[in-house]
């Protein structure tokens, strides 16, 4: 039986992003998002003013049931019921 020397084995490895690699990548993706922005400010821009009420109109058909009002017209009650709302109905 031979003695062998593990203690390289047991250092963890870096992610990719750590890397020399991932150092460069992240820069090239910095400096080209930087360009693009710069490049396409005014349409960017233009786009914000339309952003708040397109957001207010998704959240409001995708995340409305989410409160308890998933079930308008329909007579039911779209969440769990307890014991609580069958004694003491409002």
């Amino acid at each position: 039986m031979s003695m062998h020397d593990h203690t390289d084995h047991d250092q963890p490895q870096g992610s990719f992003l750590t890397s020399r690699a991932g150092l460069v990548l992240l820069g090239f993706l910095a400096i080209g998002g930087f360009l693009l922005f710069t490049e396409h400010r005014a349409h960017v821009l233009g786009a914000l003013f339309y952003l708040l009420p397109l957001g207010c109109v998704f959240m409001h058909f995708f995340m409305h049931g989410g409160h308890g009002h998933g079930g308008h017209g329909h007579g039911g009650h779209s969440g769990p019921r307890n014991q609580s709302d069958e004694r003491n109905p409002s």
